[in-house]
């Protein structure tokens, strides 16, 4: 038995307002090509299908035809996604009926019997080989949303996600036969894994919702987990591990080894798991946290676009700056643009950060009542605090003008 795992799609993601279908398709055409090439029995794909609930319709275009291209190529396939936390469930499941004739199963949501029971046997897969034979069962986990395990009790969030899991794999070992395989599949955050610098959307609140990996005993052969966008294993375990998403979704994800997962068994037991590395079909590129004349210099430095062998626009390498300043600039995205004059670069992205700027996190500021301090009292703190140096009197002048004219405006 052979299945890829993906996950994290994010189809339908803007980069700081920018389109990314282009490198969405390339990557599904990759993907195709290395289901043709590999002819594994199952791809299992862990949630996060689409960056919002409600993804654009060219981002369900994609899916659905892949899906029936992924058919086409492998009518024994069989394709199991789950609905991550930016997934919406209901959407996930709707065309689901049509999809079970392309051996596509989708699953959104979890639901409950009437005597308080889970109804586990819809979350349970069977994975086949090109025989018809069932080698595995996939435990299809969508992303568990508080209502969802806890609308019926008394109990915490995790204590609900526990008895969904609990109940989930009791039910597998009833159907599972000698020599076939239990495959868990889910969406969330394991304790231990580690998150992008502003990528993944909290699941709860701060850490809470963080899951331990013994949720998972050794009778599942694998977990194919999806939410973080880092390739990892979890607890140092070769059988539980993220994916990752297929291309970076964020500046902060350039350098990660973005990679489908090919994990072959032997009867009920993980064999290996092998690495297959996404080729990038758009190049990103983060300069700084450098001063403004060293990031100037570096730019006007690239090579200048031949007039006669223009790139694509849409193969034109994404552009992050981060400045360090001494003050604001108010004409700083204008002298970045000029340095970027035909240069092969789509700048999407301007960071700053200000060199004097005070930080709290090792420091406990003093603190003072509102009541105690004037409006220029408080902007000059808020600007120093941002800026490292207290404002110029002009500053002070043009906020002091700007507070009597709202005072006018409300009398008005």
């Amino acid at each position: 038995m052979r299945i890829l795992h993906t996950s994290d799609w994010h189809l339908g993601q803007t980069l700081h307002g920018q389109d990314r279908d282009f490198e969405h398709a390339c990557f599904l055409d990759w993907l195709l090509a290395q289901l043709k090439a590999r002819r594994p029995d199952a791809l299992l794909i862990a949630g996060d299908v689409f960056d919002t609930i409600n993804p654009p319709v060219k981002a369900q275009e994609r899916l659905y035809d892949f899906i029936v291209q992924a058919h086409l190529a492998l009518p024994t396939l069989t394709v199991v996604m789950i609905a991550g936390n930016h997934d919406s469930g209901a959407r996930i499941e709707l065309p689901a009926p049509l999809m079970r004739s392309l051996r596509t199963h989708a699953l959104g949501r979890v639901l409950w019997l009437d005597d308080g029971s889970l109804d586990a046997r819809r979350l349970m897969v069977p994975l086949t080989d090109a025989n018809g034979a069932i080698r595995a069962w996939c435990l299809a986990l969508p992303f568990l949303r508080p209502a969802e395990v806890t609308g019926g009790s008394d109990g915490t969030y995790m204590e609900g996600i526990a008895k969904v899991h609990a109940e989930l794999i009791a039910h597998a070992e009833t159907l599972r036969t000698p020599g076939q395989a239990l495959i868990a599949m889910s969406h969330a955050h394991l304790a231990g894994g580690q998150v992008s610098e502003d990528s993944e959307r909290n699941i709860i609140v701060g850490n809470a919702e963080a899951q331990p990996a013994s949720l998972f005993p050794p009778s599942i052969a694998y977990v194919a987990l999806g939410h973080l966008h880092k390739p990892q294993k979890v607890a140092k375990q070769e059988r539980i591990r993220y994916s990752g998403s297929p291309l970076p979704l964020s500046f902060a994800e350039v350098d990660y080894p973005h990679q489908i997962l090919g994990v072959q068994f032997e009867g009920d037991a993980l064999k290996t798991v092998e690495s297959i590395r996404i080729p990038r079909a758009v190049d990103m590129v983060r300069l700084g946290p450098a001063p403004l004349a060293d990031i100037l210099e570096h730019l006007k430095s690239q090579s200048e676009i031949d007039l006669f062998n223009t790139p694509e626009s849409h193969l034109v390498p994404w552009l992050e700056v981060r400045v360090i300043l001494d003050a604001p600039q108010p004409d700083l995205r204008q002298r970045l643009e000029s340095a970027l004059e035909r240069k092969s670069l789509r700048l999407v992205r301007i960071g700053v950060q200000y060199a004097g700027a005070v930080s709290t996190s090792s420091e406990s500021p003093e603190l003072v009542a509102l009541e105690q301090l004037t409006p220029q009292e408080l902007f000059s703190r808020a600007w120093q605090d941002t800026y490292g140096q207290v404002p110029e009197s002009s500053t002070l002048d043009d906020f002091t003008q700007l507070l009597e004219d709202i005072a006018l405006g409300e009398q008005a």
